[in-house]
């Protein structure tokens, strides 16, 4: 709107222009004749500039208040790709639903088999748990004799005492052993005397029915174990251990 008032504006003084011309040069008037058209054309220019002035400032002051024209860019049409069956029965849709769930199931059956998988490496094996524990017929062992089991690949000593043997571990003064325990403390049975085969200074294997107190003898570094398993002499510095286990009857012992 500016440029189409300030181009009226100078059509108009391009007309008063060609006026004064066509008097001064054309006609051939008289100075004087000349000069009053002169003035009389300056009179219709200055008429000319405020009328022109006017219409641009009016104009100018339309432009400010006219809102912008709305934009003629034309967006893209994306009809053709929405489904066009929607709110209808849709089985493609059906179908998806299905795939996803069965899909969804076999992920979860198969993380659920790899997980046990994983969680049965960390458990014991079978010939673990096959030694967890051992059970021994006691009917089988002569009174007076030892036997040697094996529980989780340790030496178990089982010893069938006789009331004399019985009578002498009672007997030890335990504040003059090194590893003070009296033997009903390491025995369910006075009868039935059960140990750890296993030397508590290097772990080593005592020998039976040996040593100076008539019960088991390491040879490695001479330690020396009484009827009751405890700690006579040498370097070791406790008793043959007593592990877990119970009569599950009168004939039947159950170790671990």
């Amino acid at each position: 709107m500016r440029v189409t008032g300030e181009w009226v504006l100078f059509e108009k003084f391009k007309v008063v222009e060609t006026v004064q011309t066509f008097f001064t040069v054309n006609v051939g008037l008289t100075s004087t004749y000349t000069y009053k058209a002169f003035r009389s054309s300056q009179a219709m220019l200055s008429r000319l500039s405020i009328r022109s002035a006017k219409s641009v400032s009016f104009v100018r002051g339309i432009s400010s208040t006219v809102p912008a024209l709305k934009s003629t860019y034309d967006s893209p049409d994306f009809s053709h790709y929405l489904n066009k069956s929607k709110g209808s029965n849709d089985k493609s849709r059906d179908f998806t639903y299905f795939m996803v769930g069965s899909y969804g199931l076999l992920g979860a059956a198969a993380a659920k088999s790899t997980v046990e998988a994983f969680l049965s490496t960390m458990s014991a094996s079978a010939d673990v748990l096959a030694m967890a524990k051992v059970e021994v017929k006691l009917n089988a062992i002569p009174l007076g004799k030892n036997v040697v089991v094996k529980w989780q690949g340790k030496p178990v000593f089982i010893r069938h005492r006789t009331p004399a043997e019985i009578e002498e571990a009672n007997a030890v003064d335990i504040s003059t052993l090194r590893d003070p325990q009296a033997d009903s403390d390491r025995v369910k049975n006075p009868e039935w005397l059960i140990m750890l085969g296993i030397c508590t200074h290097l772990g080593c294997v005592p020998i039976g029915e040996a040593g100076d107190f008539g019960g088991w003898f390491c040879p490695c570094h001479g330690s020396h174990y009484d009827i009751s398993g405890r700690i006579r002499k040498g370097p070791a510095p406790l008793n043959l251990e007593v592990p877990e286990y119970e009569f599950a009857d009168e004939e039947t012992l159950v170790v671990g």
